[in-house]
């Protein structure tokens, strides 16, 4: 029985997509539900099953190409295939020595992230069909390289090595990365973006973090971090300031009266915002929960599309990576973004004593056509507040 394998249906925000991967050949055989081909939007990479036990017949659309939603991209012919009873060993068998490493046996996700890594496919081995080479080895390769023990020192003269292969590999940009650049720039080009910074003293949070940590596990089965207390202070301060939480339409202003906060989360792909969603309604633990649950969707390439629409504040943690200080820049069509830094132990005045305290510095960027001065500096105060004394965000004060 012959069935059309077409592109899933996109959403309106989404114009088209593009052929990402194909994980099988025509004529291989697959098993239901097992992962044909990733389609990658510009937003998240969506994944086609296979409809039932069989194989592919013919690719109707190429690694590479442009398509839309709901087209046919192949024709799957279900049931056994003819040639495919092979026993375990002869399959082994079959898979040459070393991948082709050439270009054209390589899929543009496989480039890319050959690439981002500086390495040659030569030293590759691939287990896909034929031999070719996936994204999984790839990132084998570089997880047990990055692992592996570096030399002894020697107290041996070190021979000088001949000069590095200075040859250029062009990478075409994904989706993703295209969407963002295009997206960074009209922020830049077309709203009046200022930052405002401030600091904050994280002791008080990092007792409690160490007062109450154990129990907290125990209760909730998830870990106290910081990030619950930061999505509390922001939507907190956004209560009391809607300016933050509005956004521009044309000639009129959108005032939100909802709290749906975009985390910056660093994923293999790049930088995407998933949201988390009616945070007012959220307890510390809840926050911790999602935030987790999306960290781990975006590492493991399985965000949604409604993961990623919406989003009235953006909240991103530069801290994690080390950023002292930085500039974040807005997520259109939001009005305002906070940027956290890295806590670093300073001396610090207080009350006419130098005491050494954990510091963080906070930025917020904010498109100044719909947030004034006195409102931006008013906002990121009352973050600054809630975070030295979490007390307040107790007692609604």
């Amino acid at each position: 029985m012959s069935i059309e394998i077409k592109v899933p249906v996109l959403p309106e925000s989404v114009a088209d997509a593009t052929i990402a991967t194909w994980h099988v050949q025509p004529g291989e055989h697959v098993t239901r539900d097992q992962n044909l081909v990733d389609i990658e939007t510009d937003k998240v990479v969506l994944e086609v099953v296979a409809p039932e036990d069989g194989s592919i017949a013919e690719f109707l659309a190429n690694e590479g190409d442009t398509v839309l939603g709901e087209a046919v991209i192949a024709m799957f012919t279900a049931g056994a295939v003819a040639g495919q009873e092979v026993t375990k060993a002869e399959a082994e068998a079959s898979v040459p020595e070393a991948a082709d490493d050439s270009s054209d046996a390589l899929s543009p996700s496989v480039r890319r992230l050959l690439g981002e890594h500086g390495v040659d496919a030569g030293q590759v081995k691939g287990t896909g069909a034929g031999g070719r080479i996936t994204k999984e080895d790839v990132e084998a390769f570089v997880k047990n390289k990055s692992a592996a023990p570096a030399p002894a020192a020697s107290s041996a003269p070190v021979a000088v090595a001949p000069l590095a292969d200075r040859s250029q590999k062009r990478v075409p940009m994904s989706r993703l990365r295209k969407t963002i650049a295009n997206r960074l720039l009209e922020a830049k080009n077309s709203t009046a973006m200022l930052t405002t910074f401030n600091e904050v003293n994280m002791k008080p949070i990092m007792d409690i973090r160490k007062q109450y940590q154990e129990v907290f596990e125990k209760r909730h089965g998830i870990r106290l971090g910081f990030m619950s207390f930061y999505i509390k202070a922001v939507t907190e301060a956004l209560k009391r300031f809607p300016e933050v939480n509005a956004s521009i339409d044309g000639d009129e202003i959108v005032y939100h009266n909802y709290f749906d906060i975009s985390i910056a989360v660093s994923t293999p792909r790049g930088l995407v915002t998933p949201v988390l969603r009616d945070t007012d309604t959220m307890s510390l633990a809840d926050i911790e929960r999602n935030v987790r649950e999306l960290a781990l969707k975006g590492r493991d390439g399985k965000l949604t599309v409604d993961d990623m629409t919406g989003g009235n504040f953006t909240v991103t943690n530069g801290g994690v990576f080390g950023s002292l200080m930085s500039t974040p820049i807005l997520n259109l069509p939001q009005s305002a973004i906070l940027g956290m830094h890295a806590i670093k132990d300073r001396p610090m005045a207080v009350n006419g004593q130098v005491e050494i305290l954990p510091m963080m510095y906070l930025a917020l960027s904010y498109d100044h056509r719909i947030v004034d001065g006195r409102e931006s500096v008013g906002y990121l105060v009352a973050i600054k507040d809630f975070l030295e004394d979490p007390t307040r965000l107790l007692l609604d004060l």
